[in-house]
């Protein structure tokens, strides 16, 4: 399947002596400047009936002609697989994604996943890279996301989260009583031994992660933090970095450590808990259409309110024993 037709526009004469490529950005946000200059090499664009160049100028007043193809972007099979929703108009989708719902198909996950759900909710999101997904969570992260519907969101979208200008709050729950919030500025990249972790190194991406407490417990801390960058496992990798890795979390939490005199309520939970408890609770962005601010925020789900609630009820009951020998 794809979509082929030729698109129009006259170069106004304030875009005089600009780049052709950077002055096709303006006239048709909708596509990526890659894809525009892939056109162009191609012969996919003529200005006033003649082939240019990415880099030749413009004079103002021409006509630009675009002869475009769109091949189907994503090849993955639709299923009726439910999806929350969030937020939803023409362009765009805002989702809760459950924990343990992969995002994309892969080795040992070709379908049930949230792509299969989206092709089947959207069959035009075919024609989308990756079916519109612009950014992603890991399998047992739960939370908010949000999908693009068109190339002008999909394209808008992606520059926002490149330009750091989405914000991105999670909750997250960790071992150890922490004191203070603060930020963790430290590069990641893959582990240089274990290829299915990430890891801290010097030469490494840049990686910011900023943090402060919500709720103190005996051995515990919830935490909301948020996303400067937008690094593979970046909160799970931070958190265990600072030695205060994420409760559940099987690549970086290490073993299982139980608060001395901790109730059975308390151990079950912990023990029960078999995901890293970490949830994407808000997401807020510009509309890249409107304009308008739009924000989303994904309820905790059950299994991490039920492990905060055992938290709780083991912090008061010590701190009940506490004050009776006062």
């Amino acid at each position: 399947m794809s979509q082929t037709g030729p698109l129009t526009a006259v170069v106004p004469d304030s875009a005089a002596g600009r780049r052709l490529d950077q002055v096709l950005a303006d006239l048709f946000p909708e596509h990526s400047r890659s894809r525009l200059a892939g056109w162009i090499k191609s012969g996919d664009v003529l200005v006033d009936d003649k082939p240019a160049r990415p880099r030749d100028p413009v004079l103002g007043g021409e006509t630009v002609t675009m002869t475009v193809t769109l091949d189907v972007q994503t090849h993955a099979v639709a299923e009726d697989i439910p999806l929350e929703v969030l937020y939803e108009d023409a362009h765009l989708l805002v989702l809760d994604k459950p924990a343990g719902l992969v995002v994309h198909p892969g080795a040992g996950n070709p379908g049930g996943t949230l792509m299969n759900a989206l092709l089947h909710h959207d069959p035009h999101l075919e024609l989308l890279p990756r079916a519109g997904i612009v950014h992603r969570l890991d399998k047992d992260t739960s939370g908010v996301m949000v999908v693009a519907r068109t190339l002008e969101a999909h394209t808008a979208l992606v520059a926002q989260l490149s330009a750091r200008d989405v914000h991105r709050q999670y909750l997250a729950v960790v071992v150890g009583a922490l004191v203070s919030g603060g930020t963790v500025d430290a590069p990641i990249d893959r582990h240089p031994r274990d290829r299915l972790k990430m890891g801290v190194r010097e030469d490494g991406k840049p990686a910011v992660t900023h943090y402060r407490l919500r709720e103190r417990f005996r051995a515990h801390t919830a935490l909301e933090c948020r996303l400067e960058t937008g690094r593979t496992h970046q909160i799970r990798v931070h958190m265990a970095h600072l030695k205060h890795p994420i409760v559940g979390d099987p690549l970086y939490g290490g073993a299982l450590k139980l608060p001395k005199g901790a109730s059975e309520a308390l151990v079950a939970a912990l023990r029960g808990f078999k995901r890293q408890a970490l949830h994407a609770q808000v997401l807020e962005f510009e509309h890249p259409v409107t304009g308008e601010l739009v924000r989303c925020e994904a309820p905790v789900p059950p299994d991490l309110r039920a492990l905060l609630q055992a938290l709780r009820e083991d912090t008061a009951a010590h701190l009940e024993v506490e004050r009776s020998r006062r």
